[in-house]
């Protein structure tokens, strides 16, 4: 990737002359798509920017290329007004990445800089030539602690201080009524809670061990899984001490690692259970947990370092900051359909080989940035129809108000999965939507020409309704 290179010219011809006149510098060239145009970088957006200049860490962020987190800041980067809760440990106030724009509403401990980590990368400031870009980098952050599991009391303070999502990088194995019922309140309220589903590995959980809060109804359970080498064949290792060979961080894949049947190379792998995060029922979707920008190293040892290892810890935020952005855009979005944006948008992973004997615990499948904050736009620009396509849903109940039209193809709700689904203008099922919902499911199709947006698109830039 060193040696790639964006050029902006007049005329596509350009391309062809250089790898006709240049060969010996240009093996190959692409025109990107007008569509692929539409991104925003900031000027700390690490080794991948295509901006031509990183005054920020030199680091890696191919993760938030993966979730197409630029797409997503091309409409916008975050409001102030917007605030995400972070129940973890303490945070620097004074510190670069939250100056100005941060306040504690509890103490908490430092816990090994574990908070910082996790507000960096749901709201650390970008575009400040410093440090890399949280998810929603313009976003506010408020500060709590992770204690009274049983009434959640800190998470509701920040609910009733106009905290709009809440991001719970811990969990344990307890339940709690009174917790269930703080969530209850908090949603009804406008805030959405993201929580992890912990890193207790398969080999042991079994897929049967459920962590709260993310195991309450109403909360967004995460999990991780791979995002860098896009098949297993560009990334097999040896290890010397077995002599057996094996993958490591392939796109999609829900474990970390894997080995081959017989030592057999040709064939797909199957994943280590002791590489995969804790998946269960209650998982609703998963993102990137390893190669992620370890912020509180850089911040209290000078050190650049990535994660390692599948940790979900670091994935909860990247969801927090993602709702952030969607609240951020269209600031009376509700609060109940967060959640359906986010896995209408996902991608669907069933059909990863690897991934098969674990269908039904990792949620809807792979965040996508770009894909929901693109949906909310969509939603209410009244220009391009919503589109509903390419996943298939038997279970969670799903709902959406959209001003714009709203289009279904190579899509499936069928068994438990329920659909309220409302348009002012038209929902079109189109080719290969699969609508069978069976007794315990439903499917409610309206159109209401009266609907009105409560409020408009807060955008970036203005002039993006015009493109």
């Amino acid at each position: 990737m060193k040696k790639t290179f964006f050029v902006v010219a007049d005329n596509p011809a350009l391309m062809t002359d250089l790898l006709q006149n240049a060969s010996h510098l240009f093996e190959f060239g692409e025109l990107i798509a007008e569509e692929d145009k539409k991104i925003f970088e900031p000027n700390d957006y690490g080794l991948t920017s295509t901006i031509g200049e990183n005054l920020g860490a030199q680091v890696n962020l191919d993760y938030l290329d993966f979730l197409e987190v630029p797409k997503a800041w091309y409409y916008t980067t975050g409001s102030r007004d917007v605030i995400i809760g972070i129940s973890d440990g303490s945070l620097d106030l004074e510190d670069k990445e939250f100056a100005g724009k941060s306040k504690s509403i509890r103490k908490s401990s430092l816990s090994n800089g574990h908070g910082m980590g996790v507000a960096e990368i749901a709201a650390g400031q970008g575009d400040n030539a410093y440090g890399v870009p949280g998810v929603c980098y313009d976003c506010s952050i408020y500060g709590t602690s992770y204690n009274h599991f049983s009434t959640l009391e800190q998470l509701v303070e920040l609910s009733q201080l106009g905290v709009q999502v809440i991001n719970c990088s811990w969990g344990l194995t307890r339940y709690y009524e009174t917790a269930q019922q703080a969530i209850y309140e908090m949603l009804e309220n406008g805030t959405v809670v993201v929580a992890v589903g912990h890193n207790e590995p398969f080999s042991t959980s079994h897929g049967k061990r459920v962590y709260y809060p993310a195991g309450y109804d109403k909360v967004i359970a995460v999990s991780s899984a791979s995002h860098r080498y896009e098949h297993f064949t560009e990334n097999i290792l040896y290890l010397e001490e077995k002599k057996i060979y094996y993958i490591r961080d392939i796109r999609y894949y829900v474990g970390q690692t894997g080995g081959f049947k017989d030592n057999d190379t040709t064939q797909i792998p199957k994943l280590y259970p002791i590489s995969i995060s804790n998946l269960n029922k209650t998982i609703d979707i998963v993102g990137p947990g390893t190669g992620i920008f370890r912020y509180s190293k850089f911040k209290m040892e000078g050190k650049l370092e990535m994660t390692e290892f599948n940790q979900t810890s670091i994935v909860a935020p990247l969801v927090s900051g993602t709702i952030g952005l969607m609240f951020s855009l269209y600031p009376c979005l509700p609060a109940e359909e967060v959640e359906t944006i986010l896995k209408f948008t996902s991608t669907n992973i069933d059909d990863v080989e690897p991934n098969k004997p674990y269908a039904g615990m990792y949620g809807a499948g792979m965040l996508n940035t770009g894909r929901a904050v693109k949906m909310v736009f969509d939603m209410f620009a009244e220009k391009e129809p919503v589109k509903i396509e390419n996943q298939r849903f038997s279970r969670w109940d799903f709902k959406l108000t959209s001003i714009s039209e709203v289009v279904m193809q190579n899509q499936k709700f069928t068994e438990e999965a329920t659909l309220n689904l409302t348009s002012k203008k038209r929902i079109v099922i189109s080719e290969n939507t699969d609508l069978r919902p069976n007794a315990k499911g439903k499917i409610h199709l309206k159109i209401d020409p009266t609907l009105k947006k409560e409020c408009e698109l807060q955008l970036r830039d203005p002039s993006i309704l015009n493109d």
